[in-house]
């Protein structure tokens, strides 16, 4: 089975002490390990403002982890984890190999097109020809 790449974002009480916030992302980590996981990316952004109120608070704290796995229950014992933390108001788990994918693939299409089309050859550019000189206006004869 290949790997698969999953993007896993939580929110976490805005009062919550850093130690606690590093128990879950430990947690995580262990999990992660013993199913064969890899951790990509680990970044915290730090306090921000929600959109709308959950569970009462209107900011949270945003942990951000990039997982690569070819275990799909993996993702699944992670979110049962997160659901059961209090610190945990918020979780989404979002695969992202499928997307990745769709792209290349797109990409491909674009690429054989392009090149089944003909190309456009630049008109010659010859040195230039310069203009006609413009011819004088005759002045008018007077006709008796």
């Amino acid at each position: 089975m290949e790997d698969r790449l999953y993007d896993l974002i939580f929110i976490a009480r805005p009062a919550t002490p850093e130690d606690e916030i590093k128990k879950v992302i430990t947690g995580i980590e262990n999990t992660c390990a013993e199913k064969g996981a890899k951790i990509e990316k680990s970044e915290q952004w730090g306090t921000r403002k929600l959109a709308y109120r959950v569970a009462k608070h209107r900011e949270g704290i945003y942990v951000y982890q990039q997982i690569r796995t070819n275990h799909s229950e993996l993702i699944a014992e992670l979110e049962r984890r997160l659901r059961v933390q209090d610190v945990v108001i918020k979780y989404l788990t979002v695969r992202l190999d499928e997307d990745l994918k769709r792209q290349k693939k797109l990409q491909h299409k674009r690429e054989v097109r392009a090149a089944r089309r003909p190309r456009r050859t630049p008109a010659p550019s010859a040195t230039p020809t310069p203009a006609p000189a413009p011819v004088p206006a005759s002045e008018p004869t007077a006709a008796s």
